[in-house]
């Protein structure tokens, strides 16, 4: 069977947010552990948990990535950048650019999830006012 447009768009958008979320997020906490320690500590994070937090992203962003397990990635990553936007709003981190960040990471996330899935924009479908 053939995807239409909207999935082929919504797949381009889940494969963004996880290239983002891996790149910008997943691989300094694995690889980079410095870096990151510094980021976590004016967060008010101790730098042991780096590698943990990165394991716990890992594995939402791969249940997300899995088509049968897509909707608890889903929910389980937005419950981790709900997290996020906690941490950076009790520093108070600028709110546009730090502290909704994470929302606005997961309206892409869900997006692209709304897109690529059928069943889920019967669930939440778009209404036209009048």
């Amino acid at each position: 069977m053939k995807a239409s447009p909207v999935v082929w768009t919504g797949r381009v958008l889940t494969g963004l947010f996880a290239l983002f979320m891996l790149g910008a997020s997943i691989y300094p906490k694995f690889f980079m552990p410095e870096v990151v320690a510094a980021t976590m500590t004016t967060s008010g994070w101790t730098p042991d948990k780096t590698l943990l937090l990165g394991i716990i992203e890992l594995a939402c962003l791969v249940l997300y990535l899995i088509p049968r397990t897509a909707l608890l990635g889903a929910v389980l990553m937005m419950g981790y950048l709900g997290g996020a936007l906690a941490t950076n709003l009790r520093v108070d981190n600028p709110l546009f650019s730090h502290t909704l960040f994470s929302v606005y990471l997961g309206l892409f996330m869900w997006g692209g999830l709304w897109l690529r899935n059928a069943q889920l924009r019967t669930i939440f479908p778009i209404m036209r006012a009048g």
